[in-house]
């Protein structure tokens, strides 16, 4: 697939998640509630996980923000529903590398979280990207 052909399923990947979010609202009940932002651009999470014996049961945002933030977001909380809180910490660090521009591990797959890599060319968007990942490491290190 040429190079070009990728960045526009990546684009419409991210769209979908923008556009359609998966696990948008809130959890009530004892959850772990994180409320995050990022003053630069204006993102805002407000992120509910509910974590049993060290297995993140569910998670789910609520927030505003640019395209690329709401959208990883919604990967996020795909990504770590039902992962054990260090397999969601492992995947939280190979993304940040993947936004640096690190090697990272290649035998963790990614899905949709894949379609956010071209954000490493833009340095002002890697916040935006991480945003939420930031906020389910600081829950879960509160947990």
């Amino acid at each position: 697939m040429s190079t070009k052909n990728l960045d526009q399923l990546y684009r419409s990947v991210i769209m979908d998640h923008y556009k359609n979010p998966r696990n948008k609202g809130s959890i009530e009940d004892g959850a772990l509630t994180i409320d995050m932002n990022n003053p630069t651009c204006g993102d805002r999470i407000h992120l509910t996980l509910q974590v049993e014996d060290g297995v993140i049961q569910n998670a789910k945002f609520d927030g505003e923000g640019c395209s690329i933030s709401m959208a990883s977001a919604s990967m996020m909380t795909q990504a770590v529903k039902g992962k054990k809180v260090e397999e969601a910490l492992q995947l939280s660090t190979v993304f940040s590398e993947m936004m640096l521009g690190k090697e990272h591990d290649d035998s963790i797959d990614l899905e949709d979280i894949e379609a956010l890599n071209g954000v490493s060319k833009f340095p002002a968007r890697i916040k935006c990207a991480t945003l939420a990942w930031k906020a389910m490491e600081k829950g879960v290190s509160e947990e």
